[in-house]
């Protein structure tokens, strides 16, 4: 995950809204200083190289792409911007996307936001986790303290919300665990209500003002390809499968207009190239992730969730690794609707 909170944008709750970058203030307050005309210093501190593009078509990086550059003067939009096994096209203006995703056990966290200003300035944005322990650092003793799931209060927030309905469909092609496209709009229905209901086992009432609406079947497909990367979106929030990079689950695309923060579109993609998936968790299960645990898990991600990660916080329904035979992940834990509860 790329390692930074954005100085254009913190995001909607209690973040600003400038789209000014701090080394333009800096530089407008040394032109002041100096007697220089303040919008011939402006113009000269935010102008940026733009990045070499390769005909082979790779993706950019975070390094090779910095916050500032602009998405318009460099021609950038509808090109990938990546971080490990996620990726984002970057796009229009005024728009953000953020990909999210659920890896194996063990996996590396992977979560990518892209926004675009309306004046066209690329950011990036990290969603810190509460104030909790966490993993330690290189050489120091592990924590061998796993917290309750209603005793942690670690949650994060991405940047969208769903401000209206989530009206989603199920995809064309295959489902996890081979169910049928009725079976899998039960098993999805029931992840997504996990979250607008708040459910959980810590006694914590619903006060989490979210809803969903299921759509049917459609010929669409999520717009999320075999590299992980967030394509262009359709217009349509779509749930299906299909292959996914060697570790992730499963990948959401949030797509959101960057000014009201406002969610328009949200795809879910479970990865059956690389995993199986199992819907009811019996004695019998082997080497299968529960569709129902991970579909809650992504659609804490399509209503603004973000990751918690450390294995202190792995009895978190939005802890960033999936387990095998395993549906804790149904029941949110404290943290969880603390989370939705700061959101909505």
């Amino acid at each position: 995950m790329i390692n930074r909170i954005s100085t254009a944008h913190k995001g909607h709750r209690g973040r600003s809204l400038s789209g000014v970058s701090l080394a333009v203030i800096s530089a407008t307050l040394l032109v002041f200083a100096s007697g220089q005309i303040p919008a011939l210093a402006a113009e000269s501190a935010s102008s940026m190289a733009c990045p070499s593009l390769t005909e082979s078509g790779d993706d950019l990086t975070a390094a090779e792409l910095p916050e500032g550059t602009s998405a318009i003067d460099c021609d950038l939009i509808g090109e990938v911007v990546r971080e490990g096994e996620v990726a984002v096209t970057i796009p229009q203006p005024g728009r953000g996307v953020s990909a999210t995703s659920i890896g194996e056990d063990g996996a590396p966290e992977e979560e990518l936001t892209v926004e675009v200003s309306e004046s066209g300035e690329i950011s990036y944005t990290e969603h810190p986790e509460d104030e909790l322990p966490s993993e330690p650092d290189e050489g120091q003793t592990p924590y061998t303290t796993v917290l309750g799931a209603c005793d942690d209060t670690a949650n994060s927030e991405l940047s969208h919300t769903e401000w209206g309905t989530y009206n989603w469909y199920v995809g064309d092609g295959g489902m996890p665990g081979a169910l049928s496209k009725s079976e899998a709009a039960t098993a999805f229905g029931d992840a997504i209500n996990n979250i607008t209901g708040s459910y959980n086992n810590c006694g914590l009432e619903d006060q989490v003002n979210a809803s969903a609406s299921y759509q049917g079947t459609t010929t669409y497909e999520a717009d999320i390809n075999s590299s992980g990367t967030c394509t262009e979106e359709d217009g349509k929030s779509t749930w299906d499968a299909g292959d996914l990079p060697s570790t992730r689950v499963a990948i959401t695309c949030t797509h959101y207009w960057a000014v009201t923060y406002d969610l328009y579109e949200a795809d879910v993609r479970y990865n059956t190239t690389d995993f199986d998936f199992v819907n009811e968790v019996t004695s019998s299960c082997a080497e299968k992730y529960d569709v129902r645990s991970v579909g809650t898990h992504e659609a804490g991600h399509v209503f603004g969730l973000g990751h918690v990660s450390g294995k202190s916080h792995s009895n978190q329904t939005m802890y960033t690794n999936s387990f095998l035979c395993n549906e804790k992940a149904r029941t949110l834990g404290y943290g969880d609707v603390l989370g939705l509860r700061s959101i909505y």
